[in-house]
This record gives C-alpha cells, sequence and structure tokens, in this order.
C-alpha cells in the first residue's frame, strides 16, 4: 500500500489542479445561490488529499532508493523531451512542506477573506498556485520545471492583480510578471545551452555531466550566468529584487506563500543546478555577489519600512540571499537547511501580520501600539517567529547557523561579517515592529482589536507548535548533498568565535530595537542628515528611480527609434516601391498597341542589352 503512494505521488499535483477546476462554478459565476464559500471547501478538500497523500510516501521514502519516474512526451530524431519526477526524501521532503503551508495558508484565508465576494476565484488561484509548486518540487526534469516556472509566472500575476480594481495593484502584478520574465528568458537561453552542449534534461544527470563538460571557460561562465538569472528574479535579488515589495499589494494569504514558498521554490531549482556552477569560478563567485549585496542591502532597508508587510518581505530577499551564498560556496545542506527554516519562521510572521492588518484594517505600523492583551495568539505568532528567524537559542535557525559555523564547512571570514549584519538587522528590524505593533498605548485603531477567529487562530497554533520543533531537523539532518568535502577545522579561532558573534549581533539587534525611541508623529527626522538616509532606504536605494532614468528611458528611446525607422525608412520604401510600380504601369499601359512585332522587338532587345551587360562585366 505505501508503496502505491510513492509511485503514485506524480497525483500530488493534480490535486491541486482540480481543486482549481472545481471552483470554476462559483467563480464564473454559474452558481450563485450556495454562495462562494463551497468552493473553498472543495479546494481544501483537495489540499487535505496532497498533504496527506505526500506526507505517507514521504515518511515511506526514508526506507526506499532514489527513484525515477519518466513519462517520454516527445520524441523526433535525437530529440527525447521526458517529463521525469524524482522520488527522493528531499524531493518529497520539499513537496510535504508545500502542500502542509499551502493547507495553512487556505484555511487562514477561509477566515481573511470571508467577506470578499471573489473568495472562489482566490481559492481556484491558489489551487493552480499549489499545483504549480508541488511539480516543481518533484521535477527532475529541467524542461518541466522551466514549463512549471512559466505557470508560477503566471500564477504570480494573476494573484497579485487579485484586487484588479485598484490601479496601483494593476501596476504592481504588472511590474512582477515583468521583472521575473527578465530572469525566465535568459533561464531558457542557459537551458537551451545546456542541451546542446550534450547534457540530459534531467536535473540527477548535471553531476556526472559536469565531471566531462567540454565546455571551455567562457561558455561555462556564460552558461552558469544564465541559470543564475532565473531563480535570481524568483528569489527577488538584486537588481531583480523590486518585485517582491510590489507584490504585498496582493492579499495577505497570497503574500504568505509568496515569502515563504515561492521564493524558496526559486531558490530550490538553483540548488538543483548547483553542479553546473562548479565549472566556472565566476559564476560562483556572482551567486555569492548577489547574495552578499541583497543580503545586506534588503537587511538595511527593512529597518526604514513603516508597512508592516514590506517591512517583513524585504527580509525574505535577505535571507535567500544567504541561501545564494551557500550555494556559492558548494554548501547544499546548509542552503536546504535555511530554506525550511525561513519559511516556516515567515510563514507564521505573515500570519501574524496578517490578523493585525484584518483587525485594525492598517498596514502602517505608527498607527498601532498595544496588542499584545487583546490579541494574545497573533502576539505569540510574531514573538516565536522572529526569534525563529533570527539567530537565537533554541529555534530552528539558530541550529541551522549552528551547523553551518561548526567548523565542518569553509568559512571565510567575510561570510562571518554578513551573517552578523544580516542578523542584527534583522533582530533590530523585528523589534522595531514588535514595539510600534503589539507594545505601548493603544492608538484610535487598536483599542477595540479582537483577537481573530479560529480559521485564523489554528493555522498560527499549529505553526507556532511546528516552529517550536523545528530544531529537531538541523539536528538530526541525516543527508550529505553538498559536493565539498567536510572538514575539520574546530581548532580554529574564528569558528570557534564565529557563532558567539553572530548571537551576539543578533542580541545587539534586539537591544537597540528596545532602546532607540522611535517616535510615531515624527517617523520622518526633520533633519535633513537623518532624513537622507531614512529616504535612502525607504526608497529602495533609489534602484526604481535608477531604472526608471537608465534601463526604462533606454528602452523607450530605443523603441522611438525604431518607431521612427520603420515609419519613415522601411514604411518609405516599401511605399516608393509601390509608388514605382503604380506609376510604371501608368506609363507602359499607353506602349500596349497589340501588335505582336513590337513585343518580340523589345524582348530582344532587352536580352541582348542584359547580354551585353554580362559579358562587358559592366565595363562601359
Amino acid at each position: 500500500m505505501m508503496q502505491w503512494f510513492l509511485q503514485t505521488i506524480w497525483w500530488v499535483p493534480g490535486y491541486g489542479l482540480l481543486g482549481a477546476i472545481l471552483t470554476l462554478p462559483w467563480s464564473m459565476g454559474l452558481v450563485r445561490r450556495t454562495g462562494p464559500r463551497p468552493a473553498a471547501y472543495f479546494n481544501l478538500l483537495m489540499t487535505v488529499f496532497s498533504f496527506g497523500h505526500s506526507l505517507l510516501a514521504f515518511r515511506y521514502s526514508f526506507t526506499q532508493p532514489v527513484q525515477q519516474l519518466e513519462f517520454s512526451w516527445l520524441q523526433v530524431a535525437d530529440l527525447d523531451l521526458s517529463l521525469a519526477i524524482e522520488l527522493s526524501p528531499v524531493s518529497l521532503g520539499a513537496l510535504t512542506l508545500v502542500t502542509l503551508i499551502s493547507l495553512l495558508a487556505q484555511l487562514y484565508a477561509l477566515g481573511y477573506m470571508e467577506k470578499d465576494w471573489a473568495l472562489a476565484r482566490f481559492f481556484g488561484l491558489m489551487g493552480f498556485f499549489e499545483a504549480a509548486l508541488g511539480g516543481i518540487a518533484l521535477s527532475d526534469s529541467l524542461f518541466l520545471s522551466y514549463a512549471l516556472l512559466e505557470l508560477l509566472t503566471l500564477s504570480t500575476y494573476l494573484l497579485v492583480g487579485f484586487w484588479y480594481a485598484q490601479p496601483l495593484v494593476v501596476t504592481a502584478a504588472r511590474d512582477a510578471f515583468l521583472t521575473k520574465r527578465v530572469g525566465d528568458v535568459i533561464l531558457l537561453m542557459g537551458l537551451v545551452a545546456l542541451s546542446s552542449y550534450g547534457a540530459g534534461l534531467s536535473f540527477s544527470e548535471l553531476e556526472a555531466w559536469t565531471k566531462t563538460a567540454p565546455l571551455p571557460p567562457l561558455a561555462a561562465t556564460l552558461l552558469g550566468l544564465a541559470l543564475i538569472a532565473g531563480p535570481t528574479g524568483k528569489c527577488a535579488q538584486f537588481p531583480l529584487n523590486l518585485w517582491l515589495d510590489e507584490a504585498m499589494e496582493a492579499p495577505n494569504p497570497a503574500s504568505l506563500m509568496r515569502n515563504s514558498i515561492v521564493v524558496s521554490i526559486g531558490a530550490y531549482v538553483l540548488i538543483k543546478l548547483q553542479p553546473v556552477f562548479t565549472l566556472s569560478p565566476i559564476a560562483a563567485d556572482v551567486l555569492m555577489a548577489i547574495g552578499t549585496v541583497t543580503a545586506i542591502g534588503a537587511s538595511l532597508v527593512t529597518i526604514a519600512q513603516l508597512d508592516i508587510k514590506r517591512a517583513l518581505s524585504h527580509s525574505t530577499s535577505a535571507y535567500l540571499g544567504l541561501v545564494f551564498i551557500a550555494v556559492g560556496l558548494g554548501q547544499v545542506d546548509i542552503a536546504l537547511l535555511l530554506l525550511l527554516t525561513h519559511a516556516l519562521a515567515k510563514t507564521l510572521l505573515f500570519m501574524s501580520s496578517g490578523a493585525v492588518i484584518l483587525t485594525t484594517n492598517s498596514q502602517n505600523i505608527t498607527e498601532m501600539g498595544g496588542l499584545w492583551s487583546r490579541m494574545p495568539a497573533t502576539t505569540t505568532a510574531f514573538v516565536v517567529g522572529s526569534l525563529s528567524l533570527v539567530c537565537m537559542l533554541p529555534l530552528g535557525t539558530f541550529w541551522t547557523i549552528q551547523r553551518w559555523l561548526n567548523g565542518r564547512w569553509e568559512v571565510p571570514v567575510w561570510l562571518v561579517v554578513v551573517l552578523m549584519v544580516v542578523n542584527g538587522l534583522s533582530a533590530l528590524n523585528l523589534t522595531r515592529v514588535f514595539r510600534l505593533v503589539f507594545l505601548g498605548k493603544p492608538q484610535p485603531k487598536t483599542r477595540r482589536a479582537p483577537e481573530v477567529a479560529w480559521p485564523m487562530a489554528l493555522p498560527m497554533v499549529t505553526l507556532i507548535v511546528l516552529a517550536l520543533l523545528s530544531p529537531l531537523v538541523p539536528l538530526q539532518w541525516p543527508y550529505w548533498l553538498s559536493p565539498t568535502t567536510p572538514l575539520a577545522n574546530e581548532d580554529q579561532l574564528l569558528l570557534q568565535l564565529a557563532l558567539p558573534l553572530v548571537m551576539a549581533s543578533g542580541a545587539l539587534g534586539c537591544v537597540l530595537g528596545s532602546l532607540v525611541e522611535f517616535s510615531r508623529e515624527w517617523s520622518r527626522s526633520t533633519q535633513a542628515f537623518v532624513r537622507f538616509f531614512q529616504d535612502l532606504l525607504a526608497y529602495d536605494f533609489y534602484i526604481e528611480r535608477i531604472y526608471a532614468l537608465t534601463v526604462v528611458k533606454g528602452v523607450a528611446l530605443l523603441s522611438q527609434m525604431t518607431t521612427w525607422c520603420d515609419r519613415y525608412v522601411i514604411d518609405g520604401m516599401v511605399n516608393l516601391a509601390g509608388l514605382v510600380t503604380v506609376m510604371g504601369g501608368q506609363v507602359l499601359k499607353y506602349n500596349v498597341t497589340g501588335r505582336l512585332q513590337a513585343y518580340i522587338l523589345t524582348i530582344v532587345l532587352a536580352v541582348g542589352f542584359i547580354l551585353w551587360l554580362l559579358l562587358s562585366g559592366g565595363n562601359f
């Protein structure tokens, strides 16, 4: 029986797709008398099936060898496109995590969007979303993964633009879609190049291929950079990081999924591509550079945000930057553990922030305060999520960082500095948000804020328990997936001090967040020097404006040039040819006499003239 669950694991993405299809009668308005809630129940039921099926298969996979299931899709000459899925504890664990968070997010959405008139359409999109995520978690095929990433981009566009009557939402959905398309197009180029160099179109073949890959250094570098582009967009890394901030215009349950699972799936694909990056030191260095810039930059941006969702979303980019660094160093195990602990913590934080937004009808943290006594479950969720995200004993991220710095991995000095900066700034930001939202005196919008109903409280409490149990995963991680050999550097002074330094940075961040005065009335300083840095961080280092003055203006100028060229040069030549033809016809029609001798004489003279030109070589 358990073998059947394992062999039919490919049904799991189909459950989500079936749930989306079952919502169509309600989302299309064909059924009105019952209201939209039955559509939500159908989708929730399919997600329960998905989670149960994946959990049973995951438990059974520990006793089974890694397997691949292949479905031949297209065979033409020497082209063989097979849709392969991998049956391993890692892929099935990723699938279980996707279905679990999707189940909790949909149950949470049942309470959060209870009064939304388009509830059925939202759950239909969530089912489609879940199907694409589950397929990527299982996929061992580069071709299938790319197709599913495109479906994920489409579902992101639809969910971000869910409240399409608002102009700002439409703009956010468009920007998120186009930003991801930049990375996806470059990724497609890399996949085509990878297949043309003789690599199989499956992730499991990449490691063996890289050992005999006949690639010159330049080709290996360009290939690695192309494959990095897709995950860079999906994980909101610099310079394709602006879309995640704008995507917060989506309903909070969708933002929850996007900040926990969607970005993790992009990093999951990057981890699977890791063998290719070993071919080029430049590609690995670029990975680490992107991760470092994003981790530090996004951590700085968080401390200047007044929107509670944006203050949390920028930290997503920061922690995914650490994943990029781990992949660049070849430390796949650490990257996977970071994804797991970050997904649980960020889901909990967004559930808590969504509860606050629903009860206060505000996202501005300067308008809140005193909620800890009115919303105890929400407050507990935020505290546990915050402690799980920063390196604080005894929760998950602490044990992941401890495993990273235990002396058995190559840890350069700059990495310790990056970990200290990210951990310290994250602790500062979360403490700042906690003080303004949950502590202090109640504000007008928080004086009568009640605790959320059970459909939202139950997922939060469940996730609190899971977050408290998450340290068991790093402590008992049974795999060795990284290509590098373990080191034995326990005697190095740096590694002995690294973990205490990272913990001290988190403690310092908490202290500064508790002591630094943040005036609600004067959230923007009147001092020019301070206000300059506030604006610099609040507006994401003005990256959007820089893009508007460079890339956007350059594309607009090029478009104007091509439009002028098309209108006056290309169209002018075509119109000239048409005009010559018309005029020539008008002139020649007067020479039509009907005399055969004249026609023959004209042909003979023309042929003679052409022969004379050919024989003389044009010298006349």
